[in-house]
């Protein structure tokens, strides 16, 4: 028998790579803001039989309940993805606001496994380990408004495991792209095809309260531990250092800015002055 995976936010980079690999008996139901497109023309290839696409806005929390009504999980993708100033006063109505609404509705529908699409930026304030590996568990540092807005999502998502029984899995998404673009990317890249085999498996791994992992593949550089995802049966196979010949500076010294794990996310602009950090990842 099918179950049903709701996704928010299914109109952006990751929920594109879903479609194009659906976790295996699980039909979608995809929502954004705008209804989400197939992932490629017509029906995208693998995607799951029964795939349903609808609007969400996850600040609406009666269109929220309704939407997590007869879903089996939740992978909540659903967020403003930037500081930029066109976006920066959105952050916590949307990513706060939106992902209680959404664990509010999870609770009432009765759906017990929530996945939430978290960050690195979290914690991006802790310094770049000298030797062995951050854990999964390591406590937030966020290293930007962005990061303050997934720390709180995190705590968020471990209310709700205490006070409901919600099985919440915390994915502390590094950098997920179709290739990584700078160096800093060669420890911190999530290539789609593991971001995929992440979330098949932390739905299918038993799960009690509220877990954190990291979402990383399983790259030379990486910084951070590959122990949460094996506990959760999480086995990446993709390094990025394939692709350390073609980016400038890959041998280089770091840049000063990026002795913390969140890269130049920590030298952002204070609030009130231009916002100029990179993207979300």
């Amino acid at each position: 028998m099918r179950r049903t995976l709701l996704v928010t936010g299914a109109a952006g980079l990751l929920g594109g790579f879903l479609q194009r690999r659906p976790p295996e008996g699980w039909t979608l139901r995809l929502t954004d803001v705008t209804v989400p497109p197939a992932a490629g023309a017509g029906r995208g290839p693998g995607e799951a039989p029964g795939t349903e696409r609808r609007e969400l806005d996850v600040t609406d929390p009666a269109a929220t309940a309704a939407a997590c009504e007869g879903v089996d999980a939740i992978l909540h993708l659903g967020g403003v993805s930037n500081n930029v100033a066109a976006t920066r006063d959105l952050l916590i109505p949307v990513n706060v606001g939106g992902t209680r609404n959404l664990l509010d509705a999870a609770a009432g529908a009765g759906v017990r496994r929530v996945l939430l699409a978290g960050s690195n930026h979290a914690v991006g304030f802790h310094p770049r380990p000298p030797a062995g590996l951050l854990p999964d568990d390591v406590e937030c540092r966020p290293d930007s408004l962005y990061g303050v807005t997934k720390a709180a999502m995190e705590a968020l998502g471990g209310f709700y495991a205490d006070r409901y029984g919600i099985e919440v899995v915390l994915l502390r998404i590094g950098s997920c792209f179709e290739r990584p673009t700078s160096p800093r990317m060669l420890s911190t890249w999530l290539s789609p095809a593991d971001f995929c085999r992440l979330v098949e498996a932390t739905l299918r791994a038993p799960v009690t309260g509220c877990r954190p992992v990291w979402g990383v593949s399983a790259n030379t550089r990486r910084w951070w531990s590959a122990e949460g995802g094996d506990a959760l049966g999480y086995h990446p196979r993709d390094d990025a250092e394939v692709f350390a010949p073609a980016l400038a500076g890959a041998d280089a010294a770091p840049d000063p800015r990026g002795e913390t794990v969140g890269g130049s996310f920590p030298a952002a602009p204070a609030a009130g002055t231009p916002c100029t950090a990179e993207g979300p990842r």
